[in-house]
């Protein structure tokens, strides 16, 4: 495909004429280029006619209906209450439920039950603390800098606790935006939120302080480019994009937003918020993207496809030269309100649905598939926007839809129903039965934790740096890991971690935590080994094997009710009579393996001891509970 757009990058003759290189050559948007579906203003589609409509719970089950009955399917089986429980859980809070949340829920009979506990999850201050995780992976956050020293940011835990406040609170998705990119402009604003434009990697002791500059600069350009608006704006830093309507002066125009808050520092001096400086100099299109090759003066301005209709290029500019960020944000939610609505919507149907109704999440660009449902994307767009763009508001949308309660797993009472779905729809692409989804490292560490009563709830604060091996911490530099005093606070949240893009806690990178040198829209999910032994063999696993089995043991009843405890606890159900079975025959076989010693566990007591208990039946059920922490359906949510 031919470039629609070009930079002249170098001195051409014609006819005796000369182009200097930094001339600047740029065609127009044509009726074409709106013709992709992201680049659309949104439309206000009515709800599909369908048949089923007695399986409908929400306006979202019209349209997944409307994709879903052509094939011959109606909506599938409803999960049961311990599943939606479970999954609502996870999904809203990021922690497992208890036992005692489970015998209430199974036990509340009223129609809007469903609705309550909806209710009860997002005003959790554990919602905020979920949430957030998902935005600081595209924000880069990380409480280091990164490359060879990967210095510390003192004040970086500060942004982070800006966010979680910021979910539970359910502030404004539009002012949420107005706050990250202008918070020190706004009268009521918050300088901290404006960390998220520097929250990327950094070299404070390059030599040549401009090139550090011009590296913050694009990445911070790029950042909102993909944040916000899902485009690739990167891909325009040296030429014009090749797929889509992004010239490389499109890309400067934006870059030039923010290039009076990001001076030129001295060396090992760090960034640290966005902050207006007077006297810049004027912003630049950089020839290939190379800061030694300044090009043609340019003027703050928005990317033109990123709009409903090309915005003057002076729009930013026309009061002053200040208030530009301001402005900017203004403008996402406004001129640009379908891109930046969309993009929002589609994410959080990705995290509550395993994919997105545009699959990726971070690039709406035309190369990428179509979404799959585009006018329920619009929907909820303007619905969105409709709400006071209140992203709570969303959650309820989604997770009360029949689609989101959907079972995830066949039973022997809808086998063929069950077949037919996976023949008709194979990649669940149109939603005909609910993915099961691996926990998040996060989440899989929070829920050790919680089942084994050890999870401390204190929020906010720097960053907690939990006990590692000495042979991992002594691949960093000296001093990068120092153990935090308060064994107390190993066991907070994993949100409170310390963040070291270097070196990422073992749990959570042997399941795919991000690196944070770059907005991660979608995590990777990979099987490796080291997960398996990670969930076996380490301190966190173990000890929370032990203090499971003692906390099981204390209670008052027989072997038959501690086997349903702690199934309560770890998997939130009942166990089966053919579960309760294997287990009591497992403790019993291991006991009295354990005494004549032809197995090789170590035989650990529970936390706490349970002085009148057998300590070979005590230690068997430590195996017994690792056993169950190590099952799928621990580590899965359906």
């Amino acid at each position: 495909m031919m470039h629609r757009w070009f930079i002249a990058l170098c001195v051409i003759g014609s006819l005796g004429n000369a182009v200097a290189e930094d001339a600047m050559i740029e065609a127009p948007l044509t009726a074409t280029d709106r013709e992709h579906w992201a680049y659309r203003p949104l439309s206000t589609p009515a709800l599909p006619a369908v048949q089923h409509v007695g399986w409908m719970r929400t306006p979202v089950d019209a349209f997944i209906l409307a994709k879903l009955e052509p094939l011959g399917l109606t909506g599938g089986r409803l999960a049961d209450k311990a599943a939606l429980l479970r999954r609502l859980s996870f999904d809203l809070t990021g922690l497992p439920p208890t036992p005692h949340e489970l015998i209430a829920f199974l036990a509340d009979d009223r129609p809007d039950a469903d609705e309550q506990l909806v209710e009860r999850l997002l005003a959790s201050p554990s919602y905020g603390e979920r949430w957030a995780q998902h935005w600081l992976d595209l924000a880069r956050f990380a409480d280091t800098d990164g490359f060879e020293h990967d210095k510390i940011r003192p004040d970086a835990w500060k942004y982070r606790d800006w966010v979680i406040a910021a979910f539970n609170r359910d502030l404004r998705y539009d002012e949420f935006i107005r706050q990250q990119l202008a918070g020190d402009e706004l009268p009521d604003g918050d300088a901290v939120a404006t960390m998220f434009g520097l929250a990327g990697p950094d070299m404070p002791d390059v030599n040549d302080q401009t090139e550090r500059r011009h590296f913050r600069l694009n990445e911070l350009t790029s950042a909102v480019g993909s944040v916000f608006l899902g485009l690739q704006l990167g891909c325009a830093e040296c030429h014009d994009h090749k797929y889509d309507p992004i010239s490389q002066a499109d890309f400067y125009r934006l870059r030039a937003v923010f290039e009076s808050a990001m001076p030129v520092l001295k060396r090992d001096q760090p960034y640290y918020r966005l902050a207006n400086q007077p006297d810049t100099e004027p912003a630049r299109l950089w020839i290939r993207g190379d800061f030694r090759r300044p090009g043609t003066i340019i003027e703050p301005g928005f990317p033109r496809i990123a709009a409903e209709y090309e915005i003057p290029t002076d729009r930013l500019t026309r009061d002053s030269s200040t208030g530009m960020r301001t402005k900017l944000a203004d403008l996402l939610v406004t001129d640009a309100k379908a891109l930046t609505a969309r993009v929002i919507v589609n994410r959080l149907w990705q995290y509550h649905f395993g994919r997105g109704l545009a699959a990726t999440s971070s690039d709406f660009g035309v190369i990428n598939a179509d979404a799959t449902h585009p006018e329920l994307l619009d929907w909820l767009a303007n619905d969105l926007i409709a709400h006071d763009w209140s992203l709570k508001h969303l959650h309820r949308r989604l997770v009360l839809s029949a689609t989101y309660r959907q079972a995830s797993r066949r039973t022997g009472a809808d086998d063929e129903s069950w077949d037919q779905r996976r023949q008709r729809d194979p990649d669940n692409r149109l939603l005909s039965r609910s993915p099961r989804r691996r926990l998040e490292g996060e989440a899989l560490r929070d829920s050790l934790l919680e089942v084994a009563g050890a999870l401390n709830r204190n929020s906010g604060g720097p960053g907690v740096l939990p006990p590692l091996p000495e042979e991992l911490v002594g691949t960093l530099l000296k001093g990068q890991w120092t153990t935090s005093p308060n064994a107390g606070d190993h066991t907070r949240r994993s949100i409170y971690l310390f963040a070291r893009r270097n070196l990422r806690y073992p749990l959570l990178e042997a399941f795919d935590r991000p690196e944070a040198n770059a907005s991660c829209a979608v995590r990777g999910q990979s099987t490796t080994a080291p997960q398996a032994l990670v969930l076996l063999n380490s301190d966190l696993a173990v000890e929370a094997a032990r203090r499971l089995a003692g906390r099981v043991l204390v209670e008052p009843g027989d072997v038959d009710d501690h086997v349903r405890s702690a199934f309560r606890i770890v998997v939130g159900r009942d166990p089966t009579g053919d579960e309760v079975a294997a287990s009591k025959n497992f403790i019993d076989a291991q006991s009295k393996a354990l005494r004549d010693g032809s197995v090789a566990s170590p035989g650990l007591p529970p936390i706490p001891v349970v002085p009148a208990l057998d300590t070979a039946i005590a230690a068997a059920w430590v195996d017994a509970c690792l056993g169950l922490l190590n099952s799928n359906e621990f580590l899965y949510c359906d």
